[in-house]
């Protein structure tokens, strides 16, 4: 009989917890940078954008944040993968890209094709916990660290009645592992596998990047994919962007670290996300998640994704920038509001004024 008083529980318990307190706590109380909101709603009626998954729950509230501040305007948004939305931002398919994996130095030189010269920037809009996710039969509760994760996502553990896995547990079921992984090119395996890289004592020797690395388990496309073989297949294990977990109702592992096991919590900006700092140049605002993946202080999750939308500084066309300067200039200040039920951490005070400026210079 399956236990029912761990993971899935939890989820479901934070996510009520969310929803029900966040008219009265800090689970959930509107950023003061997000009131007297000014969006200066110029530019073309119709904007495009594609990639992310990671983001795309976050996305449909961001483009309703959109078309309410400015009437009349209109977004789509194809959620592709990172891989998908980096190549169509540099194509020129549409307006800007979503991705969870910054551009890299070869990206850079092509985005500047693309925009006329003018320099591509990595605008971060939302962070998003990875969670690790599973489906055993005979339990709900599971403690993992970065090394045995590293092992399972490699092959090297198969069961999970292995002895890596039960000197955590305790007694596991007697059945096979199956890995399930992101099969197209993706900012949250770009995430897990940097994590991976950073907190497995060497363990994960696969390198990280968009595209997995592990030789291990079966691909699904996006984060609904595998969200929806794991909650299908029983001994599944996969990692998913939190919010495709809270909707699947899917069990989650906690993470053992040098600070003890931690579950997803509420407490983002005291812990979790307070390592974050911002490495880019300018305008240009990459992030650097390293110090979260080896997290040691109690209670900090440390596999986390930041989403980035990527946008050129100087549009050639003047009334796509416009428009694109538009919604995000709704997207990092009434766009965060709403955030944490749908299973993301909006952007702290510090971190938005410097986004907010950098969206403010876009033309």
């Amino acid at each position: 009989m399956k236990q029912r008083n761990g993971s899935r529980s939890l989820v479901g318990l934070l996510a009520a917890a969310v929803l029900t307190l966040s008219g009265c706590t800090h689970l959930d109380t509107p950023p003061s940078y997000a009131k007297g909101v000014h969006v200066d709603c110029g530019g073309k009626q119709d904007l495009t954008g594609s990639g992310s998954t990671a983001q795309a729950n976050a996305m449909t509230h961001f483009i309703t944040s959109y078309e309410e501040s400015c009437s009349g305007k209109q977004l789509a948004y194809t959620a592709s993968g990172s891989g998908a939305g980096v190549a169509d931002f540099l194509a020129g398919k549409t307006d800007f890209g979503g991705s969870d994996s910054p551009l890299s130095s070869d990206e850079h030189k092509a985005a500047q094709q693309r925009c006329g010269g003018a320099d591509a920037w990595d605008l971060p809009v939302v962070f998003g916990p990875i969670a690790i996710t599973f489906n055993v039969k005979s339990t709900d509760v599971l403690t993992l660290d970065a090394a045995t994760l590293a092992k399972i996502f490699s092959g090297a553990v198969t069961r999970w009645d292995d002895p890596a896995i039960t000197a955590l547990n305790g007694k596991m079921p007697a059945e096979a592992i199956h890995v399930i992984y992101r099969g197209d090119a993706s900012g949250t395996t770009d995430n897990f596998q940097q994590y991976l890289q950073a907190a497995a004592d060497g363990l994960w020797t696969k390198g990280a990047g968009k595209v997995f690395n592990g030789g291990a388990g079966t691909s699904a496309q996006g984060n609904e994919g595998t969200a929806e073989a794991v909650k299908n297949t029983e001994g599944a294990i996969s990692y998913n962007e939190w919010s495709y977990a809270m909707r699947q109702h899917l069990d989650v592992a906690g993470i053992q670290t040098a600070g003890g096991v931690v579950h997803i919590g509420n407490d983002w900006v005291g812990k979790t996300i307070s390592n974050v700092t911002i490495k880019g140049a300018g305008d240009d605002l990459v992030l650097d998640l390293s110090k979260v993946y080896a997290a040691t202080t109690p209670g900090a999750y440390p596999i986390l994704l930041a989403s980035y939308e990527l946008v050129c500084g100087k549009y050639p066309d003047a009334q796509a920038g416009k428009a694109v300067r538009a919604f995000m200039q709704s997207t990092v200040t009434d766009g965060q509001q709403g955030l944490a039920p749908l299973g993301y951490i909006p952007l702290p005070s510090d971190f938005q004024n410097r986004v907010a400026a950098a969206v403010n210079s876009i033309s």
